[in-house]
């Protein structure tokens, strides 16, 4: 189910309180699709959406932390019920400083999913740093975990099913469904 994990990565993946998300190449598979007035559409993953779903049903928070002000994105992040959503980001290491000190939740208890180097200055300050199976070589070589599915492919419920198994939720969460 799982790329098998030292206890050492499992160990800090049951430390994690707050999930962390990229957009575009995490949520998204990294394409847009722009129509003739600008507007840009992107295809969000229902696996990934009841992912981060069952993630907030264990306590643990979630936050998107993305360069681009969407509305699409601000309506996914509501449904989703996303914790914190941080937009129109120019530093993502300063919006995750301000982000820990916000939640009152340190840097090793944050996972971060990202696939581009603009994501690297949280990656390399987290305390789980995922990259997606889509992500460019040099992100992937500063990842603790590579999913094996891609961005808007899967890629998130890969991360909130390994957080939950490591934290020994996952179980109990799946179970719910066959009662």
């Amino acid at each position: 189910m799982f790329t098998p994990l030292s206890p050492e990565r499992q160990q800090r993946l049951r430390d994690i309180k707050l999930l962390i998300l990229d957009v575009d190449g995490v949520l998204t598979s990294a394409q847009l699709f722009i129509g003739g007035n600008g507007e840009i559409i992107k295809a969000f993953n229902t696996l990934d959406g009841h992912g981060i779903k069952m993630l907030h049903q264990t306590g643990v928070q979630t936050a998107i932390i993305t360069a681009r002000n969407d509305p699409a994105v601000a309506h996914r992040a509501a449904q989703l019920g996303i914790n914190h959503y941080l937009h129109g980001v120019e530093n993502k290491q300063q919006a995750f400083a301000q982000l820990c000190a916000q939640t009152q939740i340190a840097a090793q208890q944050c996972a971060f999913v990202g696939d581009d180097v603009i994501d690297l200055p949280v990656m390399t300050r987290c305390g789980f740093p995922f990259a997606v199976a889509n992500a460019h070589s040099y992100v992937k070589e500063h990842a603790l975990y590579t999913t094996r599915k891609s961005g808007g492919f899967g890629a998130v419920r890969e991360v909130t099913d390994l957080i939950m198994h490591a934290q020994n939720t996952l179980s109990d969460a799946l179970a719910e469904y066959t009662k």
